[in-house]
């Protein structure tokens, strides 16, 4: 597994706000990906690509309500 972290700046985060953000990536190669930014105001969007092709989206704001969670397959069984 390979992982890349990357220092955004002026990024807008789910809340609007414009900031700095930090995102982590990884990769086995082998169909299982992590995409995780980080911004400096508490807010977080996640993307997760699993080995069976499934897909789940989270983006959560700085105080914890989620503003969207959308998974496309059975991967959390």
């Amino acid at each position: 597994m390979t992982g890349t972290k990357t220092h955004l700046t002026g990024e807008r985060a789910p809340c609007g706000r414009l900031g700095d953000a930090d995102r982590s990536q990884e990769d086995d190669f082998e169909g299982f990906r992590l995409d995780d930014v980080r911004f400096a105001c508490g807010c977080r969007q996640m993307r997760h690509e699993f080995h069976d092709g499934s897909v789940r989206i989270r983006t959560v704001r700085h105080d914890g309500k989620v503003l969207m969670d959308e998974h496309s397959g059975d991967h959390e069984a």
